[in-house]
């Protein structure tokens, strides 16, 4: 029976408790009504049915809160403990701003918030089952963690043990819910009150957004969520726009002489530009310098055509601009399997008059227990400061401080930095010819006969391309911020498929071509959110790295089995995907996605992709099982 969605709840309550009631004879054949009837005692106690109405609970409140902060979206497996707000998002929310996504498995909520923010700049809402949901949602909340991605995840908790109706309750229910998760995330909260809990809300949100960016957690507790508004008064509180800490200027002034007076100064770049304005500033800066610009890929930094780009040689660098980077030990140093088990030391690459300069907003905000902030930066200034929101100050600085004599030598080098950067692509063009008719299929060719397609459309790669190669940051031109998001940040498997539908869901309403290039053993940790990407219609043209296998680990084996001298050949145990192959495109078909393939002839790879982008242009996910060799 179709009802209006302001349908009176206590009308409705009302009734469905009476059909509740009658269910039990209305359904009932009439031989066993006649058996009921005469078995029946003389006097059959009453049925009471309890008739829960409340026109106005705490979740409609929490409800305003959240649209009150432009939340497009909210992903979560259905769970007992968010009902209440998944009711009033439905319901009072009208399912629009956010937008429920049905997600099968808290970890893909998670990451395709994850993948959404990358795109999006901003986050969206990640709802989690109390203690299980949560540990279930860990690895991807340790992924944003790691990246440097803001993400609001509300866990739903019943505080009060009085309120628990079950054994089930009990043990979904902690007294610290956030525990689990308060060693990488930058902030959570308990709210006891509806007015705390719009206050956490929106304090979450602002710190969230602020560099360094990272997850939040807000517990909701099932009370609050359930019962009727008494607390008076109550007020969305606003929402303050974050201004993005900036470097101190004497140290700025600083690194730009450094930068102005060297011969051979170097530009790296992490997690350094949040759009396009960054990479704007970014080019501005390198062609101020005539610099190379090395763009470690974790977002995209600068355009792949940008004559500097990665044309730097640290070994031969005399001041490194680190900007943004996770890793500046690794950036400098060497290490080996000998450094390992303590045979020798880590080798310095670079020279030891090359002055370091590190601006970087992680100097801010660090936890101590797990170990993402790498080892001990050794830098000769370490500035505290967002770098993009720092890069006008130092590209003011250069400026001014450039005489002719400078200006002169800077374009010399700029001249040669041209030839690298040309002979560099000569390069990748000639290896990518490289077993270009073989079976299993290269990733170079697969990425050749992608680029051919989609180099005219306005693309986004939202797939990391690391186990493929890098081809595609080889051979294809990234001038967009959204062309590239990089890999998962705490390196957890299990990251790509939920962030590449997150990342096509922010892509959908611009229009743009989203591709993924997607790992299999990575499908495999939750491959139901290609049911997700079908049911809310996310258009994705997903591309299977099928080399059956983590060859990775194969490698890492294959090494201990050498340092050991012992058979090499063993190494597949416990590390291939085979006896049975997966055919990803069936698994695909499963979820009501498009899917084509298994192709292990490389001439049908140009003819797959052509179906599938007329499958994506026409708003549908689809998913090609391309059978490739064991690493790119």
């Amino acid at each position: 029976m179709a009802t209006s969605k302001n349908t009176d709840r206590r009308g409705f309550l009302k009734g469905a408790a009476a059909l509740a009631g009658a269910a039990p004879i209305a359904l009932a054949p009439q031989s066993v009504l006649a058996q009921t009837a005469a078995a029946a005692p003389a006097e059959t106690p009453a049925r009471t049915v309890e008739v829960l109405t409340n026109e106005r609970p705490g979740a409609d409140f929490m409800m305003d809160v959240i649209k009150s902060l432009g939340i497009e979206y909210a992903a979560a497996n259905p769970a007992s403990s968010c009902r209440g707000l998944h009711e009033s998002m439905i319901n009072y929310g009208g399912n629009k701003s956010p937008e429920l996504l049905t997600a099968l498995h808290e970890e893909s909520s998670v990451a395709m918030a994850h993948g959404y923010a990358k795109i999006e700049g901003k986050p969206l809402i990640a709802m989690v089952h109390g203690t299980v949901g949560t540990q279930h949602a860990a690895m991807a909340i340790y992924n944003a963690w790691c990246d440097r991605v803001p993400a609001i995840v509300i866990l739903g908790n019943e505080t009060d043990a009085t309120a628990r109706r079950s054994f089930v309750e009990w043990t979904h229910a902690a007294q610290d819910a956030a525990a689990i998760i308060r060693d990488y995330t930058k902030w959570d909260d308990n709210p006891t009150s509806l007015q705390h809990f719009a206050e956490s809300l929106v304090r979450a949100y602002r710190i969230a957004m602020t560099p360094p960016m990272g997850p939040v957690a807000i517990i909701a507790n099932a009370k609050l969520q359930e019962e009727p508004i008494e607390e008076k008064g109550l007020r969305v509180p606003k929402l303050t726009p974050v201004l993005h800490p900036v470097g101190d200027s004497g140290a700025i002034l600083e690194t730009a002489r450094m930068l102005v007076n060297a011969e051979n100064p170097v530009i790296v770049a992490g997690r350094m530009a949040h759009n396009q304005a960054g990479m704007t500033l970014l080019a501005e800066l390198a062609d101020t310098l005539q610099a190379p610009v090395n763009d470690q890929r974790n977002r995209v930094n600068i355009a792949s055509s940008h004559p500097f780009y990665n044309t730097g040689n640290v070994v031969n660098a005399d001041v490194i601009l680190a900007l943004e980077v996770e890793d500046i030990f690794m950036l400098t140093h060497r290490m080996s399997q000998l450094n390992r088990i303590g045979m020798e030391p880590p080798k310095k690459i670079i020279k030891d008059t090359c002055k370091v300069v590190s601006i970087s907003s992680v100097e801010l905000f660090q936890r101590s227990n797990y170990q993402d902030f790498a080892r001990y930066n050794e830098v000769d200034m370490a500035i505290p400061g967002d770098a993009q929101a720092t890069l006008p100050l130092l590209i003011e600085a250069c400026k001014k401080l450039i005489t002719g004599d400078r200006r002169a030598a800077m374009q010399a080098r700029g001249a040669k930095l041209t030839a690298q950067y040309k002979k560099n692509k000569e390069t990748a063009l000639t290896e990518a010819t490289l077993g270009w008719d073989s079976s299993p299929l290269t990733p170079a060719r697969i990425s050749a006969e992608l680029w051919a397609q989609i180099r005219n459309e306005d693309w986004s790669l939202v797939g990391n391309d690391m186990f493929f190669g890098r081809w595609p940051s080889r051979l294809w031109d990234f001038e967009k911020h959204y062309q590239f998001i990089g890999g998962s940040g705490g390196e957890g498997v299990g990251y790509g498929a939920p962030a590449a539908v997150g990342a096509a869901l922010a892509n959908r309403k611009y229009g743009r071509l989203t591709v993924n290039i997607q790992n299999d053993g990575d499908l495999n940790y939750a491959p139901g959110v290609l049911w997700t990407a079908v049911h809310h219609n996310i258009p994705l043209l997903s591309i299977m790295n099928n080399n059956r296998g983590y060859h990775q680990e194969v490698m890492f084996v294959t090494t201990m089995a050498a340092r050991a001298n012992r058979d090499v050949t063993r190494a597949g145990i416990g590390t291939k995907l085979d006896k049975p192959y997966i055919d990803y495109a069936t698994m695909a078909k499963t979820y009501g996605m498009t899917g084509i393939g298994p192709i292990t002839d490389p001439k049908d790879v140009g003819p797959a992709i052509k179906r599938a982008i007329e499958v994506v242009k026409a708003g549908e996910p689809v998913l090609i099982d391309t059978v490739t060799q064991g690493r790119g």
